[in-house]
């Protein structure tokens, strides 16, 4: 029998995601699923009914590759409406098969070999990956807790003749930490006269509890320029299967995307956005009330969680609360995920696995896009620790 071919990996290290691992634990124990970041209830019906009419109607074949035509000029106009520019729908945005192929599009497009790319750790799996996979280098600086702010001296200091891009994402997963308006001016002053872009990741953009709310990119004159900002209709819609996103950026950029796009998955589910465009246009409200939708359910694990011994982070946005367990025990983060998961009954997401280089503080991170019933089934779990 001939010898199978075993293909060098092009990503040796990498095995099976802290998310997948950590779920399938939760589903083997019976346990209370915290850790990965989707939300056990539904969307709106109307978003739903809407699918089903298109899919009906026959909207059944291929979407032109940048996306929908009433989709694109319905997040145009929304853009505008929320940060007070407005893209040209046809040249600036594209609608892509969720948030993480818009991201690794924009990775691809902009890193040549040998290109240094700045990322704040702890920063999403996908980021790295995708650089690696362009042949950049990634420089990563290290948010601390419990604030999780930039450091901008030591930004400066990172930069060199080689930096091509920066990565950024606000609200920010893991931390829940939001940028302010300075964050973004800082960034503009350090990188102006120099040839660097940014990929502003912005998919928690309607989950924001900060009083200053959601400061975009978008919004800066300078920066949006030379910058790509991602979204994600998953996070807003409660739809995380449905896998459409989408991203603004100037023309120049977006045809580079685009490049990309055409052969990654050339068009998006026609119905599906055709379905969006239609919720964004007749029910706004929903996005508009995301904010104090999510921050009820905040503030219930909040309050379930008091009297627990976990020292509970700060939380300005996303869906994910942080824990320090550094009064329950003495384990590493992931040894002590799994001893929550497998003795305890609760499935978190230790905040190691965000960060390339050791993080020796004891925090794991919750998810709180729940029912309540859920939360409180949880958190009574966890107050017996």
């Amino acid at each position: 029998m001939s010898t199978p071919l075993v293909p060098q990996s092009k990503l040796p290290a990498l095995g099976t995601t802290i998310f997948t691992r950590m779920s399938a634990l939760a589903q083997r124990h019976q346990a209370i699923n915290l850790s990965q970041g989707f939300p056990d209830f539904d969307g709106p019906d109307y978003l739903k009914s809407r699918l089903a009419w298109h899919v009906s109607q026959g909207a059944n074949q291929y979407a032109p590759m940048t996306g929908v035509a009433p989709l694109r000029e319905s997040i145009a106009d929304k853009t505008a409406q929320l940060y007070g520019w407005r893209p040209d729908a046809d040249a600036e945005v594209t609608v892509t098969a969720g948030a993480t192929e818009a991201l690794f599009a924009a990775i691809s497009a902009l890193v040549r070999p040998g290109d240094e790319v700045v990322c704040f750790d702890p920063s999403y799996d996908s980021y790295g990956l995708a650089v690696e996979l362009a042949g950049g280098v990634t420089r990563r600086l290290a948010l601390q807790p419990p604030a999780f702010r930039v450091d901008w001296a030591q930004f400066g200091e990172v930069l060199s003749d080689r930096t091509r891009l920066v990565i950024l994402n606000t609200p920010h997963n893991p931390s829940a930490s939001v940028w302010q308006a300075g964050d973004f001016q800082r960034l503009w002053q350090a990188i102006a006269d120099r040839e660097i872009y940014v990929l502003s990741d912005e998919v928690y953009e309607h989950i924001c509890f900060a009083a200053s709310g959601h400061q975009s990119m978008l919004a800066h004159d300078g920066l949006r320029q030379r910058a790509i900002a991602v979204s994600s209709f998953g996070k807003t819609y409660h739809m995380t299967g449905w896998k459409v996103g989408y991203c603004v950026a100037p023309a120049a950029l977006s045809v580079e995307v685009r490049k990309i796009h055409q052969y990654l998955t050339f068009a998006v589910n026609t119905p599906a956005q055709l379905a969006l465009a239609d919720m964004l246009r007749q029910e706004p409200a929903h996005w508009q009330q995301l904010p104090a939708f999510y921050r009820q359910r905040r503030d219930h694990l909040l309050q379930a969680l008091a009297p627990s011994r976990l020292r509970l982070l700060p939380c300005e946005g996303t869906y994910f609360l942080l824990a320090d367990y550094s009064a329950v025990s003495d384990k590493d983060d992931v040894s002590f995920c799994e001893w929550l998961t497998t003795h305890v009954g609760v499935a978190a997401i230790p905040l190691s696995v965000f960060c390339a280089d050791p993080f020796p503080h004891k925090l794991i991170r919750l998810c709180f896009a729940k029912g309540d019933q859920t939360l409180d089934a949880a958190a009574e779990r966890l107050c017996r620790l």
